[in-house]
């Protein structure tokens, strides 16, 4: 039978020697080292985690799809790094114990980065998500991309065939083929064509003006039965004075201008548009001064413009004969007028550049209001009589239907008023 020691032997081991027991200070301090050093990894490892965070969160301002799929693989390579910590730590110590006031902020420490690091995780499935959804539009963009390299191939075979375009396209490729005809297409042309009859009338009232016309009896003479809102409103007098002269002989293919053969195709057309769109009138008339282009803008300055007019401007015509001699001044007014004349020079080739061709129609004065067919200049506009439909005063742009779709003329509405 086993007995225990007396108190003089305790401490002693069966051959008489002592034993001296490991304070378990030590043993707590031998567990806590390796744990310590994996919690240093673990906050290491947070940090770096952040600093990629930080990176993917800068790729996205501004969006760079090669920088956020490096920055992404970097957040993804920490958090795996992270999980085997997170592993090895529970291993190594499966419940989260404080032993002492040390341990406990440790474990403070400890659940607030683990919490961070959800934070960190939600916003990564949340970035990577959006990498998705750029890729497919990318994707999407690209296959978009392709089919118009095709669509372009293909208008290129044909203006080749029809030799409107040589085989040394390299330089102008870009700006040829950038844009494709649609009814948009046609209708920005129009909203062109409208603004720049507005800006050319602004230098044309000026200068009538400095030579001391009678603006209410110029305004009257363009028409004498219109009841203006505002005397302000006149000026749409003189708009739909240059309108109706520009737009002149519009539906003729010739334009009014002596062309020769007309034997044009659409993408003929469309190429003479494409060729001077980018381009400064006066450059297009220095390379070409007796070109069509050349032609129209002479004859319809020669229209716009009456002798008077340009006399009491300038104090003599020559400019007018200059121009009836076959130049094309540069002076600052005549450069304005050459800005409308290319306007509406490219809306004429582009309305015959589609399949029917785009048609014109104008309104007549005194016609009856029709919101289809019709837009007022002004807006606001308040009717002496509710159920009686305004008339129509002046019309100061064209409207065109084509590709379907109708674009509404432009007109101002007499004897009505407006809210301020």
């Amino acid at each position: 039978m086993l007995r225990t020691g007396s108190k003089e032997n305790q401490g002693h081991d069966n051959n008489n020697q002592k034993v001296y027991p490991q304070p378990m200070e030590d043993k707590v301090n031998q567990n806590k080292e390796p744990t310590e050093a994996l919690i240093s990894k673990i906050f290491n490892n947070i940090s770096s985690l952040k600093a990629a965070y930080i990176q993917l969160q800068d790729a996205h301002t501004p969006y760079d799809p090669d920088k956020i799929q490096a920055a992404d693989k970097l957040v993804i390579e920490e958090l795996m790094k992270l999980s085997e910590l997170k592993h090895t730590y529970r291993d190594q110590k499966p419940k989260l114990a404080a032993s002492s006031p040390q341990d406990s902020r440790l474990i403070a420490e400890i659940q607030e980065q683990q919490s961070l690091l959800k934070t960190y995780e939600v916003m990564v499935k949340k970035f990577q998500s959006q990498i998705q959804n750029r890729e497919a539009e990318i994707l999407q963009l690209q296959q978009q991309i392709q089919e118009s390299q095709q669509r372009k191939l293909k208008l290129e075979k044909k203006l080749r065939q029809r030799g409107l375009l040589s085989n040394d396209t390299e330089e102008s490729e870009e700006n040829f083929f950038s844009i494709e005809l649609t009814p948009n297409l046609f209708s920005s042309a129009v909203e062109v064509a409208y603004k720049s009859i507005h800006d050319f009338s602004k230098p044309l009232i000026n200068m009538m003006k400095a030579a001391g016309w009678d603006l209410d009896a110029a305004a009257n003479a363009v028409e004498p039965s219109v009841v203006y809102a505002k005397r302000a409103h006149k000026k749409y007098a003189f708009e739909a004075h240059i309108c109706q002269r520009m737009f002149s002989g519009f539906q003729e293919e010739s334009f009014s201008v002596e062309m020769g053969d007309l034997n044009i195709s659409k993408e003929g057309y469309f190429h003479q548009f494409l060729a001077i769109r980018g381009m400064d009138p006066l450059d297009v008339l220095s390379q070409s001064p007796d070109s069509i282009f050349g032609k129209f803008c002479r004859s319809k300055y020669l229209l716009v413009i009456h002798p008077k007019m340009e006399s009491s401007f300038f104090g003599n015509v020559d400019q007018r004969s200059f121009v009836m001699k076959g130049g094309h001044p540069r002076t600052p007014f005549y450069q304005a007028f050459l800005k409308l004349a290319k306007s509406i020079w490219l809306l004429h080739r582009l309305a015959y550049s589609f399949d029917p061709i785009a048609k014109i129609f104008q309104v007549s004065i005194a016609s009856e209001f029709s919101e289809v067919y019709m837009k007022s200049v002004v807006q606001n506009i308040i009717l002496h009589d509710a159920e009686e439909r305004p008339k129509v005063g002046l019309m100061v742009m064209p409207g065109f239907m084509v590709g379907g779709i109708t674009i509404q003329s432009q007109v101002y509405l007499s004897d009505v008023k407006c809210a301020d």
